[in-house]
């Protein structure tokens, strides 16, 4: 696949900053969606598996794995249709199916929350790729990392570094790592911090003292010049080793 952006990005320098200064206990993981076959990288292999795109993201933060996945690759209905992959099965539309989980008073409530879920167009997207971003294949378009709340704070503030301002984030306890890392961070091209969901804590090695963001890609060279001094500033409080 041919390069996909104007100014190339260091990835590996990337992965390295990323890791050692905020203490990473996996990698960083490079994501993109592709819309047709012919965009998947050469020689890049297919997941062998049917999990949820949260799973594929730990498998490539902690296993070091880069791969594929189409929809029949997606166990999880929520998540292949907030990735563009799937249409919205009708419990997910009505709301019956969070309001079967207990989640929400009402189905209305539900729906509410699920109208509001940011997601790419039903069927637009032909696969989604995954890798650890040091030795990604591809030229992501969302970086996503786990982490504990001391790195997301660094991340923020290295976000407001330049610019200052402040920072909003939006999730819903729901589809923490497919809508609101990843789909919602390609649509609008900003940070966007979640809590991860109970599904994601379940299935995807999320801790309890852990959070999910994405980071458009773009972003990255300027924001890890800006987390190396935000980090050594004198009034930066070092996170737990």
């Amino acid at each position: 696949m041919a390069a996909d952006v104007k100014i190339p990005i260091d990835y590996a320098a990337a992965a390295e900053t990323l890791k050692t200064v905020l203490k990473l206990s996996g990698s960083p993981v490079a994501f993109r969606f592709v819309t047709k076959k012919e965009d998947i990288p050469e020689g890049m292999q297919k997941f062998d598996k049917t999990v949820r795109h949260c799973t594929m993201v730990d498998t490539a933060r902690k296993e070091g794995k880069a791969f594929f996945a189409t929809s029949e690759n997606h166990e999880c209905n929520g998540g292949a249709w907030s990735l563009g992959l799937r249409e919205l099965t009708e419990t997910l539309k009505t709301g019956e199916f969070y309001f079967k989980l207990g989640k929400f008073d009402s189905s209305a409530s539900c729906k509410r929350t699920i109208d509001r879920v940011p997601h790419l167009n039903s069927g637009f997207i032909h696969a989604t790729l995954y890798a650890p971003l040091e030795k990604t294949p591809f030229d992501p378009q969302v970086v996503i990392i786990v982490a504990n709340p001391w790195a997301m704070l660094k991340i923020a503030q290295s976000t407001l570094f330049l610019t200052g301002g402040r920072i909003s984030a939006e999730f819903a306890g729901i589809q923490s790592v497919c809508a609101d890392a990843c789909a919602q961070t390609y649509l609008n091209g900003h940070i966007n911090f979640s809590l991860g969901c109970d599904g994601s804590r379940k299935f995807s090695g999320i801790a309890d003292g852990e959070m999910v963001m994405g980071i458009p890609a773009e972003l990255l060279p300027e924001l890890i010049e800006s987390l190396k001094i935000v980090t050594a500033a004198p009034g930066s409080k070092p996170g737990a080793k």
